[in-house]
């Protein structure tokens, strides 16, 4: 049984699915990041696999997302996907490119997407990297962004809050945001190529997001390390929803690719402005 203290829990028959409070609360977007409960998918991509991209049948991957959509009220032709190859390119988009990495080709690496578009339903995708969801209800802009370590690392929490400021106009202090499941501290264990890499961000408080093992290497806290990014980025820290759920120490409830060596499918956040 999933359990969090931080997020919700949305059970609809044998469909599960997480949403963010604040972003709930804010009454501005449709959003919704998934689990593995509620689909058509099959073995390791059992049940709920969001992925045209590991060798699933593409008709269940889209009942999927018809499954998922409809119990939040978004129009599966709405969707614009991308494929995401662990950058920190973040790329705007609008109405013309629903349907983008769906019915049409998908973009080439972008791990976020951003609007300001109506009924434009942004898609990212996940198996223990961090999800990222933005909302600035003031002046009507949405975002998420796909962020392992290396997009944690090259800070694309903190890149996509300055093009909602640069090309939008929004206010930081406005923003709404969500960090969502991810593969947990508890379960997380780097080396010191990627402890040097954060260890360059001079604003990071590294004793909060690593812990040092006898063995050399390190435990790192990637929900953490987004929430210090957001706020050195302008967003309140009481505007930030934070998981408090690892995709790893749950992956029979999330796809995780460290706790199955790779055989699994792809979570889904979405989001979209109503």
């Amino acid at each position: 049984m999933i359990k969090t203290n931080n997020l919700i829990l949305v059970k609809k028959g044998d469909l599960q699915y997480i949403k963010f409070p604040k972003l709930s609360a804010c009454g501005a977007v449709r959003h919704a990041f998934s689990t593995r409960h509620g689909g058509v998918s099959v073995g390791e991509f059992s049940s709920m696999n969001l992925s045209f991209g590991r060798n699933d049948k593409p008709e269940s991957v889209m009942e999927n997302y018809r499954i998922l959509c409809s119990a939040e009220g978004i129009d599966i032709s709405h969707l614009v996907l991308s494929k995401q190859t662990h950058t920190n390119n973040v790329l705007s988009v609008t109405a013309e490119h629903c349907g983008t990495g769906v019915t049409k080709p998908s973009f080439s690496d972008v791990d976020g997407l951003i609007t300001n578009t109506k009924g434009v339903a942004l898609v990212t995708q996940y198996a223990d990297c961090t999800p990222l969801l933005f909302c600035d209800p003031v002046k009507g802009v949405i975002a998420t962004s796909h962020a392992g370590w290396r997009g944690t690392a090259s800070l694309i929490g903190k890149v996509t809050v300055e093009k909602m400021i640069n090309e939008f106009g929004s206010d930081p202090k406005d923003i709404i945001a969500g960090i969502g499941p991810c593969i947990g501290q508890c379960c997380y264990e780097v080396d010191d190529p990627v402890y040097s890499e954060f260890s360059k961000i001079d604003f990071l408080e590294q004793d909060k997001i690593f812990t040092p093992k006898e063995n050399g290497k390190y435990m790192l806290d990637l929900v953490e390390a987004n929430r210090q990014i957001l706020i050195n980025s302008g967003i309140l820290p009481q505007n930030i929803d934070a998981s408090d759920i690892c995709t790893c120490c749950n992956c029979e409830d999330f796809h995780s690719h460290r706790a199955t060596g790779g055989k699994r499918g792809n979570l889904a956040a979405i989001i979209e402005l109503i």
